[in-house]
């Protein structure tokens, strides 16, 4: 799949957008041998894509990290409004990380993040449809029927979501709990879907992604993913 320039620079950690810009508006990026211009795409995939004569990720050790993503911090490696960024927690890692898809302000849990752009890539084109599990706690009872639409899919303003699957439910006084697994990456879509149906969602957390668990990883912790995991994922 193409993908705008800055945008695969950025996800291979050479540099922000706004930089990749100003890099191919310099001259420096070419596309297959060929200068690129401003606006140009690319399929990091298929086509070879240089910056000063040298291939996007092809060079640098590559790092595949598991954090546990505390509350009130942002899924960017910058903030204009200067919260907590979550690649703070991670900086004595010597790489330039991106998180892999995001967990807005309020969610916590499962987060990867690397500097191997085509994995990232792979990981968050919905082609693939990696599943993704949350813990989810609502202010009221989780009826049947509001859990068969949920698993059947929920119209949201940006369109109809995908089916999804619900289990491990339980009542606690006032709040229900449960898993919800979805393969979709839209922005806040768990606390939207719920919102759909009534729900106020007053606590999110991200358990697993693929196959991949949070266990007993304390908040605000990472570990590297070991060579089989980062493998099992480029099968995915």
């Amino acid at each position: 799949m193409k993908e705008r320039l800055q945008k695969i620079m950025a996800a291979a950690g050479l540099a922000s957008r706004r930089e990749a810009e100003k890099w191919i508006a310099a001259g420096r990026v070419s596309v297959n041998g060929r200068i690129a211009s401003l606006g140009d795409s690319a399929d990091p995939e298929k086509d070879r894509v240089e910056v000063d004569g040298r291939p996007v990720g092809s060079e640098g050790r590559k790092y595949y990290l598991l954090l546990n993503k505390p509350i009130g911090y942002v899924s960017t490696r910058s903030d204009p409004e200067g919260r907590p960024v979550v690649t703070d927690l991670v900086k004595e890692i010597p790489a330039r990380l991106y998180p892999v898809g995001r967990l807005d302000l309020n969610t916590e849990g499962l987060l990867l993040l690397t500097n191997d752009g085509a994995l990232a890539n792979r990981l968050t084109h919905p082609r693939h449809q990696v599943e993704k599990t949350y813990l989810v706690r609502v202010r009221g009872t989780l009826s049947r029927e509001t859990r068969e639409h949920l698993e059947g899919g929920v119209l949201l303003e940006d369109g109809m979501t995908a089916p999804a699957r619900i289990d491990k439910v339980r009542t606690a006084a006032s709040h229900s709990w449960f898993h919800l697994t979805i393969h979709e990456g839209r922005n806040r879509q768990v606390r939207r879907m719920c919102e759909a149906v009534g729900f106020q969602v007053s606590r999110l957390k991200r358990i697993r992604i693929a196959f991949l668990e949070l266990d007993e990883l304390p908040s605000g912790k990472f570990r590297h993913l070991s060579p089989q995991e980062v493998a099992r994922l480029k099968k995915l």
